[in-house]
């Protein structure tokens, strides 16, 4: 088993890939909507919903059937929002408002109906008009991250809408979620640098962002790039995945040894920062030879009760000039192949559709979760609203050709390039249809590129749609995994 680690992984990978072009260079300009969904995204499902194409019928199914993606939905905002222990925690408000506010968002744009733009315009403007801080124990960063990129991605759907007050969120967001999450990537709440598990990391990066993005501030959305590719947190991609197997084409997922959920939420977290920088011309997904493709399909096969080499590894825990000590994971936890989340259809659409590449695992673990429906259908904690979810519907895409896979301004690793020349086929672009605000300012098509209840697929295996269940079956022979023939082969 030919295995590298750490730094010594990046080395190796750094003299073959290159460098992915900033879309945030001086000069250029940002695309909105531009987070987790374009103009072009958002006309692909409408488009696709108004033909009855599976699978979006089966994802927007989900959709309309969720509670908060009904035009009636009345927002409760709160001046503090509280999460943690020893506070008044009221966090579900908001997590739940924010859901209603995405959902209706969507809603909007897939039917064009009005109501729904309009409630999740209400939404956001209530919150923008109420909110001061977010407070509570070390869990506020979590509160800070995660609900601070859901929100952004809200706003973002909206932002051209005639009565939302795009100024007063922005402020909110720099005032309010911005700070909390810089300030944990600067200083992790006083503790040694290794003390908190990736997802912690990966929530403030999201929302550092999503920020930048939103507020178009080029030196916010550096910064999260930044730290994505080189923090000395848990959450950089390298301390995420500190072990990479080439000879299988996996990279150790650090959290494996921790508990499933907590893997999960850190894997759609990695994969949402990847799809909002990549929508801004910058490929994270492709960075440091697609180490990404080959965690995400380590945490598949392993969530599906496959095995997975485990290194063991210890992390210092404790505070600054405090109490210290460590804790060593030796294996991989324990799974429960049924356990799901919404965070597959859009990593296995990015690698399998517009890249061309084979993913096994997430192509099947993909398929097993479809059709993917967001938050309010995985529990009521808190942990069933840590995606926005809804990929069957979002991030479902027609294959890309040649061309489109590598995708405009950005630069994937030779490897991955190589992979999708040889794999795509040209085949129907993203759909052109109207949806609400076509005339939204910068309509540029897409640029290439806590606690214990954490809460149809692209591919390039021939996928049945079995309307009746809403669940994709593969063809069984072509499940096999497919080696490259090269040293040290690439993920699969």
């Amino acid at each position: 088993m030919l295995k590298f680690t750490g730094a010594t992984a990046g080395a190796v990978a750094i003299g073959t890939t290159l460098a992915a072009p900033q879309a945030t260079a001086a000069g250029a300009s940002l695309v909105h909507p531009g987070l987790l969904h374009t103009r072009t995204d958002l006309d692909r499902m409408a488009k696709k919903v108004k033909a009855v194409a599976a699978p979006y019928t089966a994802g927007f199914a989900r959709l309309t059937a969720n509670s908060h993606a009904q035009s009636g939905w009345t927002a409760n905002p709160q001046a503090i929002v509280y999460r943690g222990d020893g506070s008044p925690q009221n966090y579900r408000t908001l997590y739940n408002d924010i859901h209603a506010a995405y959902q209706n968002a969507l809603r909007w744009h897939v039917t064009g109906e009005s109501a729904y733009g309009d409630t999740a315009v209400a939404i956001l403007n209530a919150w923008s008009s109420t909110l001061t801080s977010v407070q509570g124990s070390a869990d506020r960063f979590l509160a800070a991250g995660l609900y601070g990129y859901q929100f952004a991605n809200a706003a973002e759907l909206v932002r051209d809408h005639a009565d939302f007050d795009l100024a007063r969120f922005q402020k909110m967001m720099l005032d309010v979620f911005h700070p909390l999450s810089e300030d944990f990537l600067a200083n992790h709440n006083g503790a040694v640098i290794s003390n908190y598990w990736a997802n912690w990391d990966l929530t403030a990066i999201a929302c550092v962002l999503a920020v930048g993005i939103l507020c178009d501030d080029r030196a916010k959305i550096d910064r999260a790039v930044e730290y994505f590719k080189h923090g000395a947190g848990m959450g950089s991609v390298k301390n995420a995945m500190p072990v990479v197997y080439e000879d299988e084409g996996l990279a150790e997922w650090v959290e494996a040894g921790r508990d499933q959920g907590h893997a999960l939420l850190g894997v759609g977290l990695m994969g949402t920062i990847c799809e909002m920088a990549w929508n801004q011309g910058i490929d994270l997904y492709g960075y440091d030879d697609s180490r990404f493709l080959k965690g995400a399909q380590y945490v598949a096969k392993w969530s599906m009760g496959g095995e997975v080499p485990y290194t063991a590894n210890t992390r210092r825990k404790g505070a600054i000039n405090g109490w210290s000590g460590s804790e060593t994971a030796a294996a991989a936890a324990a799974v429960d192949p049924a356990m799901t989340r919404p965070i597959w259809a859009m990593i296995a659409n990015h690698y399998t559709k517009r890249r061309g590449l084979s993913a096994t695992y997430l192509t099947r673990v993909a398929a097993q979760a479809a059709p993917e429906g967001g938050g309010g259908d995985y529990g009521p904690n808190s942990g069933g609203y840590d995606q926005l979810g809804f990929g069957t519907l979002v991030f479902s895409r027609d294959r890309a050709s040649a061309s489109e896979s590598v995708g405009a301004g950005a630069s994937p690793s030779p490897a991955a390039s190589a992979s999708a020349s040889a794999s795509a086929n040209s085949g129907a672009g993203a759909g052109s249809g109207v949806s609400p605000s076509a005339s939204a300012v910068g309509g540029a098509v897409p640029q290439g590129g806590e606690g214990d209840d954490l809460a149809a697929t692209g591919s390039t295996d021939v996928v049945a749609w079995t309307a009746a269940t809403g669940v994709t079956a593969l063809a069984g022979g072509l499940l096999l995994l497919r080696r490259r023939n090269r040293s040290g082969g690439a993920a699969q």
